[in-house]
């Protein structure tokens, strides 16, 4: 059974949230205070955390980091400012649904973060299982295999380490930051539209709003500013993003 921590100080909601998805077949946990959701997390093992931004102790933006590392992460706050939302997307959250919010998307929601982990996780499996098979076949052990990288201008973006570097420097993306420059670099050439890259990154059906998209362009363009490459990436307005 999937296990999911409820980070939220409203009693009434927390409880409304843990009834409705434990009649659907989830096993919850419930915290009321920043402080509480840490300590939860670290003694016991989820596979999702809904979070609450204002909460007592510790906020819900200081926990986004620690709890993405690990497990998807869907935000729940009445914030609905874009500036929120770029934050914690920013830090590593999967989702963000403004309150107050119908209980069967937040269901919806909760399937699609799910079974999208478990595709990363069968896809790591079977990465590595490739991986080393390479090894093999090259004759070359550990650091020495190192598959293709990917370069475009002053880009480089190496998808065996997970890392990019923009003129030398290294850019420190998220997951789905790392996904969309990968789609990007590989088609230089090509204008994607958000449908297509949400597809990629997500790996699952484009059900996001168009400032999903968006905002992880945008987060994309800050990191790169300083190294002055964040004009690289394109809009084509009315259609998409493509490499200048």
């Amino acid at each position: 059974m999937q296990r999911i921590l409820i980070v939220e100080d409203d009693a009434e909601n927390n409880q409304i949230i843990r009834d409705y998805l434990e009649g659907h077949g989830y096993s919850c946990a419930q915290a009321y205070s920043g402080s509480e959701g840490k300590l939860l997390f670290l003694m016991e093992n989820f596979d999702l955390v809904l979070l609450d931004l204002m909460l007592p102790g510790i906020p819900g933006e200081e926990l986004v980091s620690l709890f993405s590392k690990t497990v998807p992460v869907i935000v729940l706050s009445a914030k609905s400012g874009l500036d929120s939302k770029v934050d914690v997307l920013s830090a590593g959250a999967e989702d963000y649904i403004c309150k107050p919010f119908d209980l069967p998307e937040l269901l919806v929601r909760i399937q699609i973060r799910l079974r999208s982990r478990n595709r990363d996780r069968n896809g790591t499996e079977a990465g590595a299982a490739a991986a080393e098979q390479r090894k093999k076949a090259s004759g070359k052990e550990g650091a020495e295999y190192e598959r293709h990288a990917y370069t475009y201008r002053d880009w480089t973006l190496n998808p065996d380490t997970w890392e990019m570097t923009a003129d030398g420097q290294l850019v420190e993306l998220t997951r789905h930051e790392f996904l969309i420059m990968e789609l990007l670099i590989r088609n230089p050439r090509r204008v994607f539209t958000k449908q297509m890259i949400y597809e990629y990154a997500w790996g699952e059906e484009y059900l996001a709003e168009d400032k999903t998209i968006n905002v992880h362009i945008s987060n994309i363009r800050s990191k790169l500013k300083k190294s002055g490459t964040d004009s690289y990436i394109q809009t084509v307005w009315g259609m998409g993003f493509k490499l200048s």
